[in-house]
């Protein structure tokens, strides 16, 4: 039998601060990228900053709160196995942060993010212009490939965005769960197992 629904405290300010950032900085770039003026310069800086947040990421999964911490919500093959067993459940998950399929996503997110600013640092698309910063510090045959690498990690970025979309709609429609809230004002309702 569940025991009663209480208000935790799940996410810190800063991971709140840092998601929304990303969430908008991540956008904007795509949007640049897709439809951006020739000169890339705006990319370019935007890029820099989704950098710095992905470091500080990097860095509060270790030292941030609980909650935070990628030991708190990474989980092996028999814990993903089991929450999938019940995700077509109607009812709310009850997790009081990432569930162990929420934890892949957020994995997922951070690697793809990651080889997406690398790539970028390293792309020459050969138009004397857009030149990542650290094109010259590779090979001139690995930079311009970095120019389709570059291209394809937006494609599996706006589809890993989407994916998230559609999880958060999922559990808001059919779970009756709001995962939205929590990352606005950091508390959630909980039901301890």
């Amino acid at each position: 039998m569940e025991g009663r629904a209480e208000r935790i405290r799940v996410w810190d300010p800063a991971l709140r601060l840092f998601h929304w950032l990303l969430a908008a900085l991540v956008i904007a770039n795509w949007l640049l990228g897709q439809f951006g003026p020739n000169v890339m310069t705006l990319h370019f800086w935007l890029g820099y900053a989704i950098l710095a947040l992905l470091a500080f990421r990097l860095v509060w999964g270790f030292i941030g709160p609980e909650p935070a911490r990628f030991t708190s919500f990474l989980r092996g093959p028999s814990a993903i196995l089991s929450y999938l067993g019940g995700i077509a459940r109607r009812e709310p998950s009850n997790w009081p942060g990432h569930t162990p399929l929420g934890a892949l996503s957020v994995v997922a997110m951070l690697a793809v993010l990651l080889v997406q600013v690398g790539t970028g640092l390293i792309s020459d698309p050969l138009d004397y212009v857009n030149i990542g910063p650290l094109a010259d510090q590779v090979g001139s045959a690995t930079a311009r490939k970095a120019v389709g690498w570059h291209r394809l990690g937006g494609n599996i970025i706006l589809l890993l965005v989407l994916l998230h979309v559609g999880v958060i709609l999922f559990y808001r429609l059919w779970k009756n769960e709001d995962l939205v809230r929590p990352m606005i004002t950091g508390w959630k309702w909980v039901r301890r197992r």
